[in-house]
């Protein structure tokens, strides 16, 4: 695997005064930390800002799934709950120590390329989100390596999962919340699965966790893989102004994109696979399989419609040559109508299996 070694020189994120050490001294701190929730999420963060100390050193990214027209009130919330401040991220703002930043809905929250200023982009959705938790871990890890803390909260399906792991792989600390304490258990569950958490704990005992890891100085820099940058980028890019030099990652499928319908590219081991397409969709597996799901549940519901439709046209017409006294007409309509109700039974029935079988479930958590 090719990889791209990144320097890391010791940081100071201006803003708070209490910045990186300088580049003589002898270790560099665990600076960001980012969070990513979903259902259940506002909660167990309120749990965690509540913990966390005035004069923790580092700042914390948090991505909460929204919908993308709905009004979040996250900030206010997580900044009552604790002594740290939080705001909506802003386009291109310094990174400060002992602030919250908060991803806009319908924004990407990233970090540029040196780790110090915030970037919000209207790229691709990944595993249906955007604000993904995938794409700010991911970030993080490319931009800032070993000093990056990540941590996977409560939700459904396995959105950080891969960017947990992206952490990992550069250098970071890998935290979950116990899965057993989180109201929805998928995500936490997932990400230890895909990543190996280093941390397994309870939302109360986070907190202390996250300050300890904060004050510890940061492992060594390590090659960043030369696939995490590329997907880095693509993250970045506004989807009206894809850049044609970025290509995705990854080999070929047989798998269409449920967003766009373009191809599925496989990307990652074989052991265990996501999937991004062209313009940029990424999914994990979970996800992928849960908006199939959902796709099938629609197309035959339409087509379920169609079918009565059909039918109810079948037997308009069939009353129609009735009245004009044409009964031979009258019982083609007649024949057509039983056949449409017939399919439309099929298609009824096999809606019905879909949804006993266990269909994946799907989310939209609003903070």
């Amino acid at each position: 695997m090719v990889a791209l070694r990144f320097r890391q020189p010791p940081r100071r994120i201006r803003g708070s005064g209490r910045g990186m050490p300088s580049p003589g001294a002898s270790h560099v701190n665990h600076s960001i930390i980012v969070l990513g929730a979903s259902a259940g999420g506002v909660e167990v963060l309120s749990t965690v800002c509540r913990g966390l100390a005035d004069d923790l050193p580092a700042a914390v990214f948090v991505v909460q799934h929204v919908s993308p027209g709905g009004l979040s009130r996250l900030p206010e919330i997580l900044s009552r709950a604790g002594p740290l401040k939080a705001h909506h991220a802003v386009e291109g703002e310094r990174v400060e120590l002992g602030r919250i930043y908060v991803a806009l809905p319908d924004r990407h929250l990233l970090l540029d390329d040196g780790g110090d200023r915030v970037l919000l982009r209207r790229g691709p959705q990944e595993n249906r989100a955007r604000p993904a938790v995938d794409a700010l871990f991911r970030s993080a890890a490319v931009a800032c390596g070993s000093r990056v803390i990540g941590v996977v909260l409560s939700g459904m399906l396995d959105d950080g999962a891969e960017g947990l792991d992206a952490i990992r792989r550069c250098g970071g600390v890998t935290v979950v919340q116990d899965p057993a304490d989180a109201e929805w258990p998928d995500m936490p569950c997932n990400a230890r699965e895909r990543a190996g958490a280093e941390h397994c704990l309870p939302a109360a005992d986070l907190p202390a966790l996250l300050l300890r890891l904060a004050r510890s100085a940061a492992g060594p820099a390590v090659p960043i893989p030369a696939e995490l940058v590329l997907e880095a980028r693509i993250s970045r890019q506004e989807l009206t102004v894809m850049s044609e030099d970025i290509t995705t990652v990854g080999k070929p499928s047989a798998l269409g994109c449920p967003e766009c319908g373009g191809v599925l590219n496989v990307v990652g081991e074989a052991t265990a696979p996501r999937f991004r397409c062209q313009v940029g969709h990424a999914y994990g597996p979970k996800t992928l399989a849960a908006h199939q799901a959902e796709s099938l549940d629609k197309a035959l519901g339409v087509a379920y419609r169609t079918q009565r439709d059909r039918r109810n046209l079948y037997l308009s017409m069939e009353r129609a040559a009735r009245q004009r006294n044409r009964m031979q007409e009258a019982a083609r309509w007649q024949k057509s109508a039983d056949e449409a109700q017939r399919f439309a039974d099929l298609i009824g029935t096999a809606v019905d299996e879909l949804r006993q079988s266990g269909m994946p479930p799907t989310e939209g958590a609003d903070a």
